[in-house]
């Protein structure tokens, strides 16, 4: 691995982490990779952010080392469609994280059972270019909808959920990983119904955008008593391109060694976040760093 014997002097190196809202898991587990990294010797910050479309402009302007993103979002930037007006081929990758679950919810009085069901609703379809509405207007446009068929509101998930309760909206959609404590909240305290997101729609969505996956929310996730059907998009560790091979190669070893740290900070990154996880799937080019770093731990070919 020739480059990456230099060794780095870490107390010289100055790593901020883009995360998210307070109010999201991007927080905390963003804010445990500055941690670990911490451990490790670098200097570090992590900064609360509006999340996966943010986190790319701060990553492209060198404001950031780190940031958490969205894959759909990342590919997005990447090929320049959907948020982002022109293609940003500077953006790369240095590691998958959890996958986040596309979850539309509501209340039992509203009668919503899928997301045809959507029209003629109030829906809260996630801050304007946020990885939420992202999915959201992906989401409609697969099942052969536009926002035009619902009355949307373009609203945080938490707030959207504040007026659901308010009977102010009728159906949210969140992206999280799970379990999502905003929606734990709802379904304690209401008869809350996760819509499952199934048949052609989702066919037809995963087959156009691959970095959609098919899975199911698990039974007792919240209050549902069976698995409910839906979707799935990775999470994904951006890192500058102009950082060193070293460098990056460097700050992998130090996350690898204080993973427990990251592990502790939420449910999702315990199960999901763990060098044995490797690197497939991410559809944006690994910096040359952590490619060497991944094939040198047996994870590339």
């Amino acid at each position: 691995a020739g480059s990456t014997s230099v060794s780095i002097d870490r107390a010289k190196e100055f790593v901020t982490v883009a995360t998210g809202p307070t109010s999201g898991i991007y927080y905390p587990i963003g804010g445990a990779f500055a941690t670990a990294l911490g451990n490790a010797g670098y200097k570090t910050s992590a900064q609360a952010t509006g999340a996966s479309v943010e986190n790319i402009n701060l990553i492209l302007n060198g404001e950031a080392e780190l940031a958490i993103a969205m894959q759909d979002s990342v590919v997005q930037a990447y090929e320049g469609f959907g948020a982002f007006e022109k293609a940003e081929p500077d953006l790369r990758a240095m590691m998958r994280l959890w996958p986040n679950y596309v979850q539309l919810v509501t209340v039992a009085s509203t009668g919503i059972k899928s997301v045809e069901d959507l029209k003629g609703k109030r829906v809260g379809i996630g801050a304007p270019n946020s990885g939420v509405e992202l999915n959201a207007r992906m989401i409609y446009e697969a099942y052969g909808m536009t926002y035009e068929d619902s009355d949307v509101d373009y609203l945080s998930y938490g707030e959207a959920i504040d007026q659901m309760k308010n009977g102010q909206c009728d159906a949210v959609f969140v992206t999280s990983g799970l379990p999502n404590a905003t929606v734990m909240d709802l379904s304690v305290q209401y008869d809350m119904v996760v819509v499952p997101i199934d048949g052609e729609g989702r066919d037809k969505l995963v087959e156009e955008y691959p970095y959609y996956a098919k899975s199911v929310i698990p039974a007792d996730t919240y209050n549902n008593t069976e698995d409910v059907e839906g979707l799935f998009v990775y999470n994904i560790m951006l890192v500058r391109k102009d950082l060193s091979d070293a460098m990056v190669y460097d700050m992998l070893e130090g996350i690898f060694q204080n993973v427990s740290t990251i592990k502790a900070s939420h449910n999702a990154a315990d199960k999901n976040i763990d060098i044995t996880f490797g690197v497939d799937d991410i559809q944006l080019p690994l910096h040359p760093g952590a490619e060497a770093f991944w094939r040198d731990n047996g994870y590339i070919d």
